[in-house]
């Protein structure tokens, strides 16, 4: 939407306000502008019902705001707002408060408004550099061997949830004699719906999987016969509750708010590779294939989510169903 000039003093300050308390926080430089934008455009709507003044603000206001949300053009592509768009608002409006609560105005009600039910279509990803943030989590100093055989699984995780594109069923049933290291190929043998397929990997993912297959996991595993790919600290194979357990204490590492707040599973990471090839131009056949969709279709998602986020409306989240 475009810029919208405020008439109060008071709302103006708010707003500048706000965006340096979300700086301070941590947010990046994207949300540090968009964020108050979208407070922006709530102050201004504010002050075309007669509130000029925040401690004015009612719960009807919210209200009001909502209907006047569902009713709004999409002056980009026409229609309606999505129901992405709308959330992203009603999230912004429940920071935007915790804020107010920050700077001591008491007498501003909560938000109470239920975030509406998301399109299948909408995924959770990570931007390339959050990615490159869970993969320094695995460079980090350890004190012992084994710690470091630990972080060599972690990377090996990421290689294969994200480098590889797996999905987490696959990934658990991963078996050692699955990865062709003089081809760079690995045979995922129990996809969904029962289907086989081949991914390729990269040189740098080679020589991730190389070591943890040929040093760490042999360190780790307790009987030599296991074949399952992914170790357990206990030698055991890892089943998919523990791969996302591994997953959540990476994420617990990384000091940035807003990945924090981001709801991430290891289908996060598939999603993310799914996006990031979209992004660098790679047809969407050929993702369809890496990623082994029966259905075109199910591939343009991502170019779904593409657009979204170059218009800077999407809100991201887990799909409900296993793309």
């Amino acid at each position: 939407m475009k810029r919208l000039v405020l008439k109060s003093a008071g709302f103006h300050h708010l707003e500048k306000g706000f965006e340096q308390w979300l700086d301070v926080l941590g947010y990046n430089k994207k949300s540090v502008y968009n964020i108050p934008s979208i407070i922006r455009e709530f102050l201004h709507f504010l002050e075309q019902q007669g509130c000029s003044q925040i401690n004015q603000l009612q719960q009807k206001h919210y209200k009001q705001y909502f209907n006047h949300l569902n009713s709004r053009t999409n002056e980009r592509r026409g229609g309606g707002l999505s129901n992405n768009y709308i959330n992203k608002h009603i999230q912004a409006l429940e920071k935007f408060y915790e804020y107010l609560m920050h700077q001591k105005a008491r007498s501003v009600p909560p938000v109470n408004l239920r975030q509406l039910k998301l399109e299948k279509y909408e995924v959770s990803v990570l931007s390339q550099e959050e990615i490159k943030l869970l993969y320094a989590v695995t460079d980090r100093e350890v004190s012992s061997t084994r710690e470091e055989d630990l972080l060599s699984r972690e990377k090996a995780m990421l290689t294969v949830f994200y480098g590889c594109g797996l999905r987490r069923n696959e990934g658990v049933h991963l078996e050692i004699g699955d990865i062709n290291f003089d081809r760079r190929i690995l045979h995922v043998r129990k996809g969904k719906n029962y289907k086989e397929r081949l991914v390729p990997f990269s040189k740098t993912s080679s020589k991730i999987l190389e070591h943890y297959v040929f040093d760490a996991r042999l360190r780790l595993v307790r009987h030599k016969t296991e074949s399952s790919f992914f170790i357990s600290r206990t030698g055991k194979a890892m089943k998919g509750g523990s791969l996302y357990g591994s997953l959540k204490r990476m994420l617990l590492m990384i000091d940035d708010i807003e990945l924090q707040s981001k709801s991430v599973g290891l289908h996060t990471l598939r999603h993310s590779i799914a996006t990031h090839l979209l992004e660098n131009g790679m047809p969407l056949e050929k993702i369809q294939k890496f990623l082994g969709h029966s259905s075109l279709s199910s591939t343009q998602i991502y170019t779904h989510l593409l657009e979204k986020e170059r218009s800077q409306t999407s809100i991201i989240q887990l799909p409900t169903n296993n793309t």
